[in-house]
């Protein structure tokens, strides 16, 4: 059974160019292991990947050992629940795609502060 996204629907791809998500399946899928609840699929935008590498999650330098081309405004990618909605408080959250941000996401922020940040499939 495919998992949900915050609309309720089927969970969509959030990035395949770069490849994201916990198990690298293109999905903000999470399962056992995934301890930073990849469950947003944001775009990223040049405030948010400075304030993440400002908390210590450097998004922009490649890592070509994990397979990760490092992340530029624009792309899509799956990130952890808390450090987005660090980013919120900060004033640099990203905007996301509500299609593929899990379910789960409605834990740490509701349907209608993520609604404000939606952008376009």
């Amino acid at each position: 059974m495919p998992a949900k996204n915050v609309l309720g629907t089927d969970l969509q791809t959030c990035s395949e160019s770069p490849v994201t998500g916990w198990f690298r399946d293109g999905c903000c899928n999470t399962g056992p292991g995934d301890m930073g609840l990849h469950l947003i699929c944001v775009e990223v935008t040049e405030e948010f990947l400075e304030f993440s590498v400002e908390q210590g999650n450097d998004l922009v330098t490649p890592m070509p050992m994990y397979d990760f081309p490092g992340l530029k405004p624009g792309d899509r990618w799956c990130v952890c629940a808390t450090r987005w909605k660090d980013a919120l408080e900060a004033g640099v959250a990203a905007p996301i795609v509500l299609e593929s941000t899990h379910v789960s996401m409605l834990e740490f922020v509701d349907l209608e502060e993520l609604q404000k940040y939606a952008v376009e499939v």
